[in-house]
Order: structure tokens, then sequence, then C-alpha cells
């Protein structure tokens, strides 16, 4: 019956054009596949996969069917012969199906479980993963982030192992997934190495790199006991995993003697700021954890050199000051009464100035942490009132992506551990107001904002995931309808918009290439004179790129609401 039900849902959507197909179409394909699955008709669902005449279909539609199998896969037995079947059909969907869609499904089924079966999932999804984003043509870096982001935190989520026998045991299957991790992650540092134009995508790549690498060095390594009797790396996967991250890090440019040496002085951060979402010490903890790994296990010393000279500022000076004053506070110990003092509230918003203006890319970065260590210090009524004060005045998309990043830090603290008024309720929805809206309405230049419009949208997708429409703890659920308004709605007639004038420029571009003759293009709102024709094609498929992932990301926020809101109406009917 099921696989009648999807042949009659396919035959009815061979007739339509890929941009007819409705989003009722999207969920019958998806139930119909589901019950293929579940009562283990992957035989004829596979050939209804392969079939020519539907790959339109499964182009669009199969990434709903990711997530059916790979539940179906946990629950058989390893021993089952069913299992290459859904293997089979896993391949063939990662093979066919939508690579941006392809990648947000993935990366919501790893961030799913809990327990033992987060590295079931990360294993089993690892290779697929890769798969996925190596077929993505543009802004791999992002996507490289994203993954590995979401990886690591589910990673730190287990228990790092102490004892030989518990390495050796290895339960919760850590070790597994950090020498899965190393093989995951080793295309793109070849990436990097391999690209010699240092081009800006292959910075971003680099900067994405080594966040995880610093993360990594942090959790698990910082916490991880070696094994004594292990002379070789290979003897002992945590000190193998170390080794690796070492070697990822001088690959792309940075060898532990320039990381450790500088640490203090010009700290290591990462430019790109809606992923900023260390907690306090973070880079110390991982500076300390890289000393720890060479100095102690021995692991590439022989990298080091016997002298290595630095210079420094008056800026560097001044900012290393109030680091250094900081790092002697507890955290949330700064009362919000301090802010009503001049120089409490310009200290952040210097910093501000200096991650955004100063032309020394050390500072900028060491700017970013430290603020973020000012804000580790206030209390949450303090956290609160800093953030509404930088949203309205740092007029800077990264900046305020930062601190849309900090909020849902905040919120998810306040829902997990301890509760407080100033992330929660009315206040919360206050500071909402700020976020969950387009500064110009449709008329944003979405390209010049989209760090701020996706952390936007990451921080919604996450309160409609986390909060119930019936606990309604954040207050998100009695303000749907001013989100709608405010901010997805003028979001998709912005998109609308900008993707039409895009693909004119890049129609008009293409024409221009055609004469062999150079012009001036308009990027964002500001026009880029004299650019070859092959160049402006680049960015604007880029741009355009940006406009896809913002809207497969306004597409799922909106489809989890409505899933949410169904299930509530059907529960207060029962």
């Amino acid at each position: 019956m099921a696989v009648e039900e999807l042949q009659s849902i396919i035959k009815r959507c061979q007739i339509l054009e890929e941009q007819d197909f409705k989003e009722e179409d999207f969920g019958l394909f998806q139930l119909a596949g589901q019950r293929c699955i579940d009562e283990g008709h992957i035989d004829q669902l596979l050939e209804i996969i392969q079939n020519e005449k539907n790959k339109v279909i499964v182009k669009n539609m199969g990434w709903n069917l990711v997530g059916p199998v790979v539940r179906s896969l946990l629950r058989i037995e390893k021993e089952d012969d069913k299992r290459k079947c859904h293997f089979l059909l896993l391949d063939l969907l990662v093979k066919l199906c939508n690579p941006k869609e392809l990648l947000l499904g993935l990366l919501e089924l790893i961030e799913e479980p809990s327990g033992k079966q987060i590295s079931q999932i990360i294993l089993l999804l690892l290779q697929p993963l890769q798969t996925v984003i190596q077929k993505l043509r543009n802004n791999k870096a992002y996507s490289v982030g994203l993954a590995l982001s979401t990886l690591w935190s589910q990673l730190s989520l287990l228990p790092v192992p102490y004892s030989e026998e518990q390495i050796q045991a290895d339960d919760y299957g850590l070790c597994q997934c950090c020498k899965a991790l190393i093989e995951f992650t080793k295309p793109f540092v070849e990436c990097v190495i391999d690209n010699k134009e240092n081009s800006v995508e292959n910075e971003k790549l680099k900067d994405e790199i080594l966040k995880f690498c610093l993360k990594s060095l942090k959790c698990p390594l910082l916490t991880a006991q070696f094994l004594e009797q292990s002379e070789e790396a290979g003897d002992d996967p945590l000190k193998c995993f170390a080794s690796e991250i070492i070697g990822f890090l001088s690959a792309i440019g940075y060898p532990f003697p320039k990381m450790i040496f500088n640490h203090g002085r010009k700290k290591k951060t990462w430019d790109y700021l809606e992923f900023e979402e260390e907690e306090d010490k973070q880079l110390s903890d991982s500076m300390a954890s890289l000393a720890y790994l060479v100095f102690v296990q021995g692991i590439s010393i022989d990298q080091l050199p016997m002298v290595l000279r630095t210079e420094e500022s008056v800026f560097s000076k001044g900012v290393d000051l109030l680091e250094n004053g900081l790092l002697r506070i507890e955290d949330n110990s700064l009362l919000h009464q301090y802010l009503e003092i001049k120089s409490f509230l310009t200290v952040p918003q210097g910093l501000v100035k200096i991650m955004t203006l100063c032309p020394i890319e050390t500072l900028r970065r060491k700017g970013l942490a430290v603020l973020q260590l000012y804000i580790n210090k206030l209390d949450p009524q303090g956290k609160y009132t800093l953030f509404r004060c930088l949203l309205n005045t740092s007029n800077h998309s990264g900046v305020e992506a930062f601190i849309i990043q900090n909020i849902k830090n905040q919120i998810d603290i306040s829902l997990k551990k301890t509760h407080n008024k100033w992330f929660t309720g009315p206040q919360l929805i206050s500071l909402l107001d700020l976020v969950l809206v387009l500064p110009e309405g449709a008329e944003t230049d979405l390209l010049q904002n989209s760090d701020r419009i996706m952390a936007s949208l990451n921080l919604l997708r996450y309160l409609v995931i986390k909060d119930n429409e019936k606990d309604n703890q954040t207050g998100l659920w009695t303000e749907l309808e001013k989100i709608e308004n405010n901010f997805l709605k003028p979001l998709h007639t912005g998109l609308n918009m900008s993707k039409a004038h895009y693909e004119a420029e890049i129609k008009n571009s293409q024409e221009v290439q055609k004469s062999k003759d150079h012009c001036s293009l308009n990027v964002g709102r500001e026009e880029i004179p004299n650019m070859p024709p092959e160049m402006q094609l680049k960015v604007l498929h880029s741009a355009l790129f940006t406009f896809d992932l913002i809207e497969s990301v306004l597409a799922r926020v909106e489809e989890l609401i409505e899933t949410k809101t169904k299930s509530t109406s059907e529960e207060n009917m029962g």
C-alpha cells in the first residue's frame, strides 16, 4: 500500500515543472517514503529512487527520506542483511539530492541524539556529510565551519575516558569519533594547503579549521588522560588525535611555536563572528592544552625554535591590560549598575571599534576575544543591557551576529540550568524585538546584513525547537504573528527582490563577457568599477548562493513552526 501511495504521488509530480512542486507534495512524498521504509519495502523504494524519470523529484524531495533511513538503520541489528540496502539507499540520496538541503538535514540529525547514540549517528553520517559539502560549489568554508561546530558540540557531550580500560572499551565511542573526525577534516585541510592564491574563501576555510582545532584542544584533549606506556601516538587514540590536530594547525599556517609564544599579546581568534560560541577563557585553555601536549607529551617538540621575536603596539598593550584585569574577576560578578558609569559602557563600545575599524588584523581578533570575556563577567541584567546597547549602536552585521549568538547562549543557560527573567518571558521578547526584524523591511540590503540575518534565523530555529507552545517559557509563541509580519514575511519579499536583481546582473554580466569588455557592478548598494566579467560572475553567483542559504534556513524555520503549531492544535482537539 505504501509503495503504491508513493508511486501515485510521484506520477502526479512527474507532469509538473520543478518550480510548481507544492509544500503539500513534499509532505506527502516524505510520509509515503517513510511508510515504505518502516514497512520494509526498501527494494521497491530503491527502484523508485534510481528511476531516471524521477530524477528531478528525488533531487528536490529525496532529502526528506534521509532521516527515516538513518533512524531505521539505528534500529536494525548490525548482523541484519537489511543494513546493506539501507546504506545503498542512503548513498543514493546523498548522490542525487540537493546538497544544500541535505547539509541542513544531516546536521539536524547529528544534533538529535544523546548518550551513546551520539557517536553512532556521527560515525554513520560523517562520510555522507563530507560528500555533501564537497558537492557544494560556493561558500564551502561556511558549510565546513557549520559542520565542524555541530560535530564538536555533540562530541563535547560525551564523557572522556580516563583509564586504559575505558579507552580500550570506548563505551561512548569518543575515541572512534575522534579518529573519524580527523579523516573527515583532512580533505578540507588539503584544500587550504593546495590553494596558493590566498583567496577570501580560502582564508575563511582556514579560519574555520583553526577554530575547530582550538576547540578540540580544549575538549576532549584538555581533560584527556594519555596512556603512560604509549611511546607512539598510534598506540593511544586520543594522543593520535592530538598529534593530528597539531599537524592541522601547522599545515594551515599556525605552527604551535607561533601560537604559544604569541598568546596573550597577539591572541588568535577568528574573523567570522556568527560562529563565536567560545566559553570563558576558551583560548587560554586551548593554549594550555597545546603547551602540555608539546612540552609534556612531546608531540612535535622538534619544531620548537630557540628564539621567537614579537612586537607590541600601544593598542595591544591596552587590550592586554583590560584582559588581565577581567581574568581576575569571577564570571557573572560585575553588577549591571556599573554600566551606568560612562567608562564602563565605553569599554565594550571601544572594543567594537577595534574589532571593526582597526587595520591590524591581530588586534581586531583580540578585541573580539576580550569583548566576549567582558560579556562573561557581567551579571544577567548587565548582559541584557549591554546586548540592547550594542544592537542599537554597532551598525555592523558581524558584530550584531556575535551579539545574537550570545543572546542564544544566555537563553540556553536559562532554559537548561539557571532560570533568569532577563532571558525568558517579557524581557526576552523586548530584546527579540531588536533581533527578529529587518532594519529597513523588505528593502534591507540582505547581502550586507547576511551575517545578522543568518544569526537571527538560527536563534529563531533554536527557540522553536527548544520551547514548546504549551510551555512558552520564552514568550515566543504569543509573539509569533508579530515575528512573521516584522521578520519572516519581509525576508521572503526581500529575498525575491534580491535574487531577481542579481539574476539580472548575471545576465548583464554574461552579455558583457561576450563583448570582452569591462564594466561596473553593483554589489549590495556599492558600485565596484572596472571588474573583469569573469570575476563579476563569480561575485554574483556567490551572492545568489548566500540568498539560497538564507532561503533554505528560512524554509526550515517555517516548517518547524508549522509542525509545532499543528501538533499543539491536535493535542488541544484531542
